[in-house]
């Protein structure tokens, strides 16, 4: 597995069950992005649920220019299914502390790029290190995103946002871990 398809993971990563399996019938690609986080996924998994209101990755390109916050927002770990994710995604699945899963919702980009479900997960490794794994489920059969070529520019303009977003959220939280 190459880029665009995998930045980060490992064997073992691409090869374990993820909840977003469960949500994607029919063919499909999976693309995985993993970071290795300083911080434990308590911290990392508080992060994530900061993806409710902003996305974390190149403010200008997908947060109209407002800058992602830099300091958690109170209440935002309290999930429930159904809730929005950066404004396009629904919450499909959760386990608290653990992992979010999330099902494109805005109809012009599911049109465009199929019904696709990302599951965010943490895991521990070490004390005060974890890692944080996503791996996202591309429907290939409906949509433009069947194309081949639409297909390649999501993949590589993908691996561009979310490796920017999982740093992003790493770093924010390692800033965390550190102060305590």
């Amino acid at each position: 597995m190459t880029l665009p398809r995998n930045w980060g993971a490992s064997p073992a990563e691409v090869a374990a069950p993820y909840p977003c399996d469960r949500f994607v019938g029919g063919p499909s690609e999976d693309w995985f992005r993993a970071v290795t986080v300083e911080a434990g996924a308590d911290v990392v998994f508080a992060w994530l649920c900061q993806l409710k209101v902003a996305p974390y990755s190149y403010d200008l390109l997908d947060n109209g220019g407002r800058r992602s916050p830099r300091t958690r927002t109170a209440g935002l770990d309290r999930l429930e299914l159904g809730q929005t994710f950066m404004t396009i995604f629904d919450l499909v699945d959760f386990t608290p502390g653990r992992q979010v899963t999330l099902r494109m919702a805005e109809p012009r980009f599911a049109w465009l790029f199929g019904a696709l479900v990302v599951s965010y997960t943490v895991r521990d490794r070490e004390p005060g290190t974890s890692r944080l794994v996503v791996k996202m489920r591309v429907p290939v059969e409906s949509g433009p995103v069947r194309v081949g070529v639409i297909r390649a520019l999501l993949g590589w303009g993908d691996l561009l946002m979310m490796r920017r977003q999982l740093c992003t959220l790493g770093r924010l939280a390692a800033r965390d871990a550190a102060l305590g």
